[in-house]
């Protein structure tokens, strides 16, 4: 039997899943507050709820792929998303929605976790190479949600669920077809301890992996603050919103285009300096913030943030991986995945909150040097233990 997924069918299925969900995470504001005549703080807390859910599936997904069989966790997080999807295309009245979107948090959290796991067996190509498709894979996915959902919302909500679907159908048979593979031929020795459920990951390095975990919950904690307050920000300003939307198409495009360049010169650094020189940029743009009043500095430091993202954020997951045990591969993959949630279900709560008790200038400068801290602990960290180069 193949003991590994082509990258291809990766890619394809992370395409996707984060096509299928960037779906739901624009409308879920506008059509709650609009179409439902809800506050925007109920969207703001059925959103949290889903985060929550999605981090309970990346727990979930770790779990049964280092201790269940990896085909059937993947068939469960699709299976569940899609199902659910299916039913919201009938029934989408308020708590059928709100439901709705809380399981599909939770199969996709599973179904994420399990494709980043699945990346992490493949042997064929180096696994910074790896993350590196797959981070473009779902950037992709994300430019195409994005752009047809407004477009689908005017033909009718049940069109919009049913191309949803639609794209989790396509996950679906690509699992079906490509996912059914022996990831789990490994040694008796191995498989002894795997069933014992010990862990052989050095303590050094998962001291290191929980700090990098520390790291990317700061990380995605600022950046959900560009998926929810920066609108507010933005128009305060005088900025019209439809600008601010089209920011975020600067942003895919850019990824898009960067992003297989970068993947060009990879190999020729060591992982520590390009995470470490990555991030830097990335944080300090949102210094860039407390001045920004004209919608250019915007569009500048957008430009800044997605250079240091594409640099530095794809091979996090990489590092990772290299530094947990074989057998534990979806359990550290889980903790990866689980943080990034975590930080997107915390920003924009922390910042609502900075913001009304503060300012904008004091949250932007908070989160840049919380940034700039738990990098700077991961690199300390990474030299000490001699884990630099991955």
């Amino acid at each position: 039997m193949q003991k590994e997924v082509r990258l291809r069918w990766l890619f394809i299925a992370n395409l996707l899943n984060n096509a299928g969900a960037a779906f739901m995470w624009p409308l879920t504001t506008v059509y709650m507050h609009n179409y439902l005549k809800q506050t925007l703080t109920f969207s703001g807390i059925v959103l949290f709820c889903m985060s929550l859910a999605m981090i309970l599936g990346n727990y979930v997904g770790g779990r049964l792929f280092d201790h269940w069989r990896p085909y059937y966790t993947a068939l469960l997080g699709g299976t569940i998303s899609t199902l659910t999807l299916a039913t919201l295309i009938f029934w989408h009245s308020l708590w059928p929605y709100a439901a709705g979107l809380i399981i599909v948090g939770f199969g996709d959290g599973i179904s994420m976790t399990v494709v980043n796991s699945y990346a992490a067996t493949v042997t064929t190509k180096s696994n910074r190479y790896v993350f590196n498709m797959l981070y473009l894979a779902l950037n992709v996915g994300v430019v195409i949600g994005t752009l047809l959902v407004g477009y689908l919302l005017d033909l009718g909500i049940n069109v919009v669920f049913a191309v949803t679907t639609a794209c989790y159908i396509g996950l679906m048979v690509i699992v079906l077809s490509t996912f059914n593979v022996d990831v789990n031929s490994i040694t008796n020795d191995d498989h002894a301890e795997k069933q014992r459920g010990t862990d052989t990951t050095p303590a050094s390095h998962r001291q290191l992996i929980w700090t990098i975990c520390l790291m990317i919950f700061s990380i995605y904690m600022s950046y959900a603050l560009w998926e929810s307050l920066l609108s507010v920000h933005m128009t305060n300003l005088g900025i019209p919103f439809r600008s601010y939307s089209e920011v975020w198409t600067i942003n895919g495009l850019l990824i898009i285009v960067s992003q297989p360049i970068v993947t060009l010169f990879n190999e020729k650094f060591k992982i520590g300096t390009q995470i470490g020189f990555g991030i830097t940029l990335f944080a300090l743009s949102f210094l860039g913030l407390v001045f920004a009043r004209q919608y250019i500095d915007f569009i500048i430091i957008m430009v800044v943030l997605t250079i240091g993202e594409v640099i530095g954020l794809p091979i996090v997951p990489a590092w990772v991986d290299d530094m947990a045990a074989p057998t534990q591969r979806g359990k550290y993959q889980g903790r990866f995945n689980m943080a990034l949630s975590l930080g997107r279900a915390v920003g924009p709560l922390f910042g609502g909150m900075m913001v009304a008790q503060f300012s904008y200038a004091t949250l932007f400068m908070t989160v840049t040097i919380l940034m700039l801290v738990t990098l700077a602990l991961v690199l300390v960290k990474a030299r000490r233990e001699h884990l630099w180069n991955g």
